[in-house]
């Protein structure tokens, strides 16, 4: 009787490990999605295009501050066309957040986004939607032009700083398509991941102002390299920042969002727990062109490395299946290996992954050269 009991525990015992251990390797290889204070939230991939996790992420809601980061990118647009001299007038003057302007200040356009992105300088703000826009009226429209181009199809600019108005609002899709953009550009880039920042005064000469970021999520996550903060009583906190970790780029969005760095954080450990990198064998994507007048063939190879950003385990990607080659029928001799002979493109779905130039790679018996 003892020896069944036993038995039985022991069987039992057994029967709990495999259920404990197969349970344990779903919810490794299945992480939960992280739970928010958020209103509206969205973690997403600008590598592939992917939403990774979203809350109500297409509602259209007060976003504050963040609509900087829209006034930041066209007034570095603009500096990088003419980085002119902005003299401070009473009327660039706003309530809320500042850079500390005052009137006969003279500074270049681009400092003004240093103050705009670190300090959130509302006062920055107006100055440059009047130095780069010839009013903030005009300005707006340039910023719901600019909109539309990157794909923001339910957001409507009225402020360049993002003082509330009810005609003045984003998602946080949007928020996260505007942020993909803005990061593309070098300048932006590299004022948005400063923990802070001086810059100094035209007139009075020598003068100088500094700022210390709004984004803590800068020093509280490692792998932050940039973003923009948002409040106002009625908007709430909102946030958007992006995170590079092991070759994955995200972009995590929340508005309204009481515990907003907590938000990011989860949101992030969550998308780099379930992306990863994936690099692309080069002779998975050469391609044969024959040599003109000749039975010859030359095989054109990417320029470059490649990789991109899948799901973790996902092994049935079949990359030759979702390239499209721009290449010509022929090439005339004689070849030059140097030179490119066409272009391809790899897709995930809808999605442009790499973009690329072929180059020849002599092969056997070619009369390559």
């Amino acid at each position: 009787m003892k020896l069944r009991k036993i038995g039985a525990l022991a069987l039992a015992f057994i029967c709990m490990s495999f259920i404990f251990k197969y349970a344990y390797a779903d919810a490794s290889e299945n992480p939960a999605e992280p739970e928010l204070s958020a209103q509206s939230a969205v973690l997403f991939c600008p590598d592939n295009g992917e939403v990774i996790f979203e809350k109500s992420a297409h509602d259209k809601i007060k976003i504050a501050s963040t609509t900087k980061i829209m006034t930041t990118l066209l007034t570095l647009e603009a500096a990088q066309k003419n980085n002119k001299t902005v003299c401070f007038t009473l009327d660039m003057a706003a309530e809320g957040s500042s850079m500390y302007l005052q009137e006969g200040n003279k500074l270049r356009l681009s400092d003004l986004a240093v103050g705009m992105m670190l300090a959130s300088g509302n006062d920055g703000a107006n100055a440059a939607a009047i130095a780069v826009g010839g009013s903030k009226e005009k300005f707006a429209e340039m910023m719901n032009k600019r909109a539309k181009e990157i794909g923001m199809s339910d957001t409507s600019f009225v402020t360049p700083s993002g003082l509330d108005d009810e005609h003045h609002y984003s998602t946080a899709y949007d928020m996260a398509l505007l942020m993909s953009e803005a990061l593309k550009n070098q300048d932006f880039a590299e004022i948005a991941k400063m923990k802070s920042g001086t810059i100094e005064l035209i007139y009075p000469e020598g003068k100088t102002l500094s700022y210390t970021n709004h984004n803590k999520l800068l020093s509280l996550y490692e792998y932050c390299v940039g973003g923009k903060t948002g409040y106002t009583k009625a908007a709430g906190r909102c946030l958007v920042t992006a995170a590079q970790k092991d070759g994955v780029t995200l972009i995590a969005v929340t508005l309204n969002a009481p515990s907003d760095w907590d938000d990011h954080i989860n949101m992030y450990e969550y998308g780099f727990s379930v992306l990863e990198n994936a690099e692309i064998d080069k002779e998975m994507l050469s391609v044969l062109v024959p040599v003109a007048g000749t039975e010859e063939k030359i095989k054109l190879v990417p320029d470059r490395s490649l990789s991109f950003v899948r799901r973790v385990g996902d092994n049935d990607f079949d990359i030759s299946e979702n390239v499209r080659y721009y290449i010509p029928k022929f090439i005339y001799e004689p070849v030059k290996l140097n030179e490119p002979y066409g272009k391809a493109v790899v897709y995930l779905g809808n999605n442009k992954l790499e973009s690329f130039l072929l180059i020849p790679e002599k092969i056997e018996n070619s009369n390559a050269r």
